[in-house]
């Protein structure tokens, strides 16, 4: 990839990966993984099953792809029970939680990131809509069987953590992914016939088995994860992360820097770069661009050639993405998902963003100052709801992320 001085070393040559930290190597905050890749792809890999593209043995793989989903029920069971069948729109709820594989299992964990993924009644394309983390919201009352949450008023990533409170291994997150349902139920009314949890750690081997990702950098982004020893060339952390999560530039380490254009990503760059928040002009929105961009290029590598034609690589990056996934169908078979997805490619998946990509402020009396979605936001909450985000779309085009 091009690259500056920054990414290199002192004699030029391409920066090794970044090696495992052992004790005492922790850059004092654990970096923000990527996401959405991983959760789209799994119904990424759907899609492709049911589509005319693919031209090889289709029941070997269909056999591999659906035998290596972890399937459990996440939806709340609470909800009102419709008639089940695969017609009509579909909202699928995906979410990736911010776990560390050295936390206590008891701790309280929030999701990281959340996505909906709107399929229209013609289920021909998907639109791809972010809820910011630290956006504000009524959490309704949430008994798990173990934990009691009375509900309140609170960031929308604390739902799941409270709705998991006292559960450890899947009841946790069966209880998180609950309540953040009911969250975004009562807030935008928005029913879910779908959904998915993703676990960071299997995504690693997705990107590695994919060999990396070609994708369009689209502003100049430092890490504040890898640098480089302006004197040695030794990698270092470049930045000190305080109590307020504020990332400060450590004097005489320079970052790796992404610059803009089109790249082949390694798989640790990939990671790093959509872990990027800190040190980019629109800070959390920024990174939930880069996230969607990124889903829609590892889609678009599942779906080349170079992977349809091999049954080897093909069964091997679906066995990744379904140990990395954790699904609930809504009672609707994989098979059915499969056949009715048939008609999405990659050019078919439009990325929309909440508050046009920026930090909407609001001030609402005790609570001071929160991040809350601004009135056209709240309209793109409805059209999710009532299938009209076509119409959205027309009338507010330059909320389309470009990629």
């Amino acid at each position: 990839m091009d690259q500056t001085r920054d990414g290199e070393d002192r004699r030029g040559r391409r920066a090794a990966p970044p090696p495992r930290r052992g004790k005492g190597g922790r850059s004092g905050r654990r970096p923000k993984d990527p996401l959405w890749a991983k959760l789209l792809v799994i119904f990424g890999a759907l899609i492709m099953l049911g589509s005319g593209t693919v031209i090889i043995g289709q029941k070997l793989i269909f056999a591999a792809a659906t035998g290596s989903f972890n399937q459990t029920q996440l939806l709340d069971p609470g909800q009102p029970q419709q008639h089940v069948t695969i017609n009509g729109t579909k909202n699928i709820l995906l979410v990736r939680i911010d776990s560390r594989p050295d936390q206590n299992a008891t701790d309280l964990v929030r999701s990281d990131s959340i996505i909906i993924v709107h399929v229209p009644a013609s289920h021909d394309r998907a639109y791809l809509v972010s809820i910011p983390r630290d956006t504000f919201v009524q959490i309704p009352p949430y008994d798990n069987g173990k934990s009691a949450y009375r509900g309140g008023h609170d960031k929308i990533n604390a739902a799941f953590a409270f709705g998991g409170q006292g559960l450890t291994g899947l009841a946790a997150r069966q209880g998180g992914f609950a309540l953040l349902q009911k969250t975004i139920k009562q807030n935008y009314n928005i029913d879910f016939q779908a959904g998915a949890i993703v676990d960071f750690q299997g995504f690693q081997q997705v990107v590695s088995v994919l060999g990396g990702v070609d994708m369009y950098v689209d502003e100049r982004t430092p890490s504040i994860h890898i640098g480089y020893n302006a004197k040695t060339g030794k990698q270092e952390v470049p930045a000190r992360v305080d109590a307020n999560t504020v990332a400060h530039p450590i004097p005489g380490v320079n970052p790796k820097v992404y610059n803009v254009g089109y790249q082949h990503l390694a798989p640790w760059e990939a990671l790093d770069y959509v872990r990027q928040r800190d040190w980019i002009p629109d800070g959390d929105y920024g990174r939930q661009r880069h996230q969607q961009q990124f889903i829609k290029a590892i889609f678009k590598e599942v779906l080349s050639g170079k992977v349809l034609t091999d049954p080897g690589k093909l069964r091997q990056v679906l066995a990744v993405i379904g140990k990395a996934m954790t699904v609930d169908n809504g009672g609707i078979s994989l098979e059915d998902w499969i056949f009715a997805m048939r008609s999405i490619g990659a050019g078919d998946i439009m990325t929309i963003k909440t508050n046009n990509g920026q930090f909407h402020a609001e001030d609402i009396g005790t609570f001071g100052k929160v991040e809350t979605l601004d009135p056209t936001s709240l309209e793109l909450m409805n059209a999710l709801r009532t299938d009209t985000v076509d119409n959205f779309v027309l009338n507010h085009s330059d909320w389309v992320s470009q990629s």
